[in-house]
């Protein structure tokens, strides 16, 4: 194996290694600021599960967005739409709903990703969910 290969390889390794512990850090410790909310999945036995994610208000509706690799919230949620959502002295149940692709690119400009972020998340593709009140 070439030095220019290895090199290489090394450097993929290092910068995968990054985005594994950026990602944990950031699930682990999930930081809660003005422009988050907190959304609670729950699974088939109905045991709830939190996750902190950026809050995206557009157009008079909420979203929130799935930008990182690891999203077990995210499958929590398409397999029960039901969720428990709070911020700002909200605090209810909501139905959740995949963003169709037609509406991705108003979200985006709302709330667009940069460079660094997305280097720092190894590029994860990037998908919405509209968050409904229910009456």
């Amino acid at each position: 194996m070439s030095k220019t290969l290895k090199t290489l390889l090394i450097l993929i390794g290092l910068y995968a290694a990054s985005v594994a512990l950026f990602e944990s850090m950031l699930g682990y410790f999930q930081p809660e600021n003005q422009a988050t909310l907190v959304v609670t999945t729950f699974d088939t036995a109905d045991v709830g599960a939190d996750r902190v994610l950026a809050r995206i208000e557009h157009e008079g509706e909420l979203f929130v967005a799935v930008n990182h690799w690891p999203r077990q919230w995210y499958g929590r949620l398409l397999d029960n739409d039901q969720v428990w959502v709070r911020f700002e002295g909200i605090d209810g149940r909501y139905t959740a709903s995949k963003v169709p692709e037609s509406e991705k690119t108003g979200l985006n400009a709302a709330r667009p990703l940069g460079l660094g972020f997305r280097i720092l998340t190894g590029f994860p593709p990037r998908y919405f969910v509209r968050l409904t009140p229910n009456a």
